[in-house]
């Protein structure tokens, strides 16, 4: 799985004209799934999100994690994530998991996280979405069950 992590001060997505995700300071969570993804993949990278210490403490430095803070995570389906831009000019999508299993994924993801005593709000899978969110910081990260970054 891979995942662009993104702290927020607040993030919504909307499908048509209906905002199916809306949260206020936590996290944004644009996450692809490979094709050899499974349960593991899914518990590695919501134990690792939940868990980075990307907030500010009361010294100013990044040192408290979204549990730490109470912070709400807006999960959004990203297939393109897992696009090759290697050879060509049109990405490859080859390596990422077919529909049916990475909505089975994603879905498991929200799941997860909500279990984990997080607020989540997610987009719609396989629909045209509109991501809006306001950055904090910036702060952007990329993750992958993988560790290839």
């Amino acid at each position: 799985m891979r995942a662009v992590v993104q702290r927020v001060s607040r993030a919504s997505v909307t499908v048509d004209t209906e905002i199916t995700g809306r949260i206020g300071p936590g996290i944004l969570v644009l996450l692809g799934v490979h094709q050899d993804d499974g349960e593991k993949e899914v518990k590695w990278l919501v134990d690792k999100i939940i868990n980075l210490r990307i907030f500010e403490d009361e010294a100013g430095k990044m040192n408290r994690s979204l549990l730490d803070t109470g912070g709400a995570m807006l999960i959004v389906s990203q297939f393109t994530l897992y696009g090759d831009c290697r050879k060509g000019r049109r990405p490859g999508y080859s390596t990422a998991a077919p529909p049916e299993k990475a909505e089975a994924l994603y879905q498991g993801f929200i799941n997860e996280v909500k279990r984990r005593n997080v607020t989540a709000a997610n987009g719609r899978f396989q629909a045209h979405m509109g991501v809006e969110l306001v950055n904090d910081g910036p702060v952007t990260l990329l993750l992958d069950s993988s560790k290839l970054f």
